[in-house]
């Protein structure tokens, strides 16, 4: 189906939610809990859900007595190597109460862009939820290089929406909805929706780099969003503190329309990975 309007996302079957670093790691990493409920919500209604979740090198760098986010790419995917495991082990033991087991996915920019890659990872999530199991996604930072990457996880996010046709994106981040300039300056007002081609350069959206661990941003989020919507997935952007809400359909958050002449069907021709280029 089509989600035309947030309302429908209570209606939806298959929804792909992502979650920032800065959501669920480091001093955040205690939010894990609530997000967890919001979707076990959402799965208990019969929702096949994707998680989306940035974090393996955020969650990593305490355990390599790191205070920033390493810039060297062989630290990068030691951080991953240890901070996957752990992150997937705390979502786990979140899931636990509810009786859902989660299956782990790393991608590559590479797994997207090989049709034989593609098919199979599309295959793998299929089953996944065919079990009624709960696919947790990463870009796969141990072996991710820096010339060929997604660029960020709200891209992803994106592309794995339109590899499995989900019905919405749901985009979550730190701040309740979007806004017309960042939200501490003077002048900025909520973004309550964004119709399929609107023009939006009179706004002005946040950096890439939000804080020592995140490689995010609105600016991500915009892009991510619209390429999803051009895809004929709706995507609603909000709080990760509001993602029961979100599922729900309830109004809040920035709404970015889906194109009603898309054609749905999972990718299948060249992919761009990258935001870059």
């Amino acid at each position: 189906m089509i989600v035309h309007e947030r309302a429908d996302i209570a209606r939806a079957r298959r929804i792909v939610v992502k979650v920032g670093s800065s959501s669920i790691s480091g001093e955040n990493a205690h939010r894990i809990p609530a997000i967890v409920e919001g979707l076990a919500a959402a799965y208990g209604r019969g929702v096949e859900l994707v998680l989306v979740s940035s974090g393996a090198i955020a969650t990593g760098m305490p355990f390599l007595d790191l205070d920033d986010r390493p810039t060297d790419l062989a630290t990068q995917q030691a951080a991953a190597a240890v901070g996957q495991n752990i992150l997937v082990y705390r979502y786990q033991e979140a899931l636990r109460p509810f009786r859902i087991v989660a299956g782990q996915v790393l991608l590559t920019a590479g797994d997207l862009e090989n049709p034989t890659h593609r098919s199979n990872a599309r295959r793998a999530m299929e089953r996944l939820l065919g079990l009624r199991l709960f696919p947790i996604v990463n870009e796969n930072d141990t072996v991710a290089t820096h010339e060929i990457r997604f660029g960020d996880n709200d891209r992803l996010a994106a592309l794995v929406a339109q590899l499995i046709v989900a019905d919405a994106l749901v985009l979550l981040s730190d701040i309740d909805c979007l806004y017309t300039r960042p939200p501490t300056e003077p002048g900025a007002t909520p973004i309550d929706r964004v119709g399929y081609g609107d023009d939006l350069q009179g706004f002005e959206f946040g950096s890439v780099v939000v804080n020592s661990v995140g490689t995010g941003g609105a600016a991500t989020k915009v892009s991510a969003a619209r390429l999803a919507a051009s895809a004929g997935i709706g995507v609603l952007v909000t709080s990760a503190d509001l993602v029961d809400e979100a599922l729900r359909g309830e109004p809040i958050g920035t709404w970015f329309a889906p194109n009603p002449a898309a054609d749905r069907s999972p990718l299948t021709g060249p992919v761009r990975t990258s935001a870059r280029g």
